[in-house]
């Protein structure tokens, strides 16, 4: 599979984000196409990895197709022969499309994102080890970094067009969207979430933590949109080793943050724009990383 950083297609380009290009198809669709950019810190890395837009794409694409009785999706196809059969356009850029495109129900996206924690990690533990709250509401005392939470925590957050994404509370997001679908944008992520991690434990992974995207089709229908627990949008931890009390090995750019990391405690980057130049190893590792958290929760090769 060729590397892209950036596709070129024959359709309207409406967004490009920091990992995938977004095009307009006739027919209230759209089709995403997740490169193999890769950020870090909230900077583009220079250098691609290989296979990554591939991993991230069939890994939704699997959990659509397992979640499909669960929740409405915006997925169409993301086989390649299906989308240009739907959009011929696209047949002389089909080495473009294979494996990373999606072709999607267009609809219009509520400006939250969906997180839900069943494990204490990363920001949310850096907030509850300082005042013991999340998003300034309490939590119950004595969690432990990494620990299971028995009921898991409903965190929205706002989606920032550059940056980090802010926590607010569920209030908050009443404000914001409304009492009815904030109760039913809650109510679907933890549906959705229950059912992924019972399936990715019993593959030998946990999913600490992860976030959702909604949208509203013309019709009115809320459905689950964009990623869906890929190793970008989840916190993946092997389920062997697994040990409360301190931070987890992760199946995602773990190798690419940890080499990034010395270089700024080096003084060697300081964290702005241009990124520092990857070496071949960390590439690999990281790409090697991806592939491993495909195979191990959908038991499949990505070739």
């Amino acid at each position: 599979m060729m590397l892209m950083t950036t596709s070129d297609l024959p359709l309207k380009l409406i967004a490009r984000g920091k990992v995938r290009d977004v095009y307009e198809v006739e027919g209230d669709r759209l089709l995403l196409v997740a490169t193999d950019r890769v950020s870090a810190y909230d900077v583009v890395m220079a250098e691609p990895i290989p296979m990554k837009g591939a991993v991230l794409t069939q890994t939704s694409a699997w959990w659509f197709r397992q979640l499909g009785t669960v929740v409405h999706h915006h997925m169409i196809s993301a086989n390649a022969d299906e989308i240009i059969a739907a959009v011929p356009a696209l047949a002389p850029h089909r080495e473009q499309i294979v494996g990373r495109a999606m072709l999607c129900v267009r609809g219009t996206v509520f400006p939250i994102e969906c997180v839900i924690r069943g494990y204490l990690s990363g920001s949310a533990w850096r907030e509850y080890s300082k005042s013991g709250t999340l998003a300034g509401e309490k939590l119950p005392a004595g969690l432990k970094e990494s620990g299971k939470i028995e009921t898991p925590i409903f965190s929205p957050a706002t989606k920032a067009e550059s940056g980090h994404d802010e926590n607010i509370t569920v209030g908050r997001m009443r404000e914001l969207l409304g009492a009815d679908v904030t109760a039913e944008l809650e109510r679907l992520t933890r549906i959705v979430y229950t059912s992924g991690r019972d399936v990715a434990l019993a593959n030998g992974i946990i999913i600490a933590d992860t976030k959702f995207e909604f949208g509203r089709a013309r019709n009115g229908e809320i459905l689950l949109i964009d990623e869906v627990m890929t190793s970008d949008s989840s916190r993946f931890w092997p389920l062997d080793g697994y040990a409360p009390g301190k931070p987890q090995p992760s199946f995602d750019k773990q190798p690419l943050r940890d080499w990034l990391d010395v270089e700024r405690h080096a003084g060697r980057w300081n964290g702005d724009v241009p990124p520092p130049k990857l070496p071949p190893e960390v590439v690999d590792a990281t790409s090697k990383r991806y592939l491993e958290a495909y195979r191990r929760l959908t038991g499949l090769d990505l070739a």
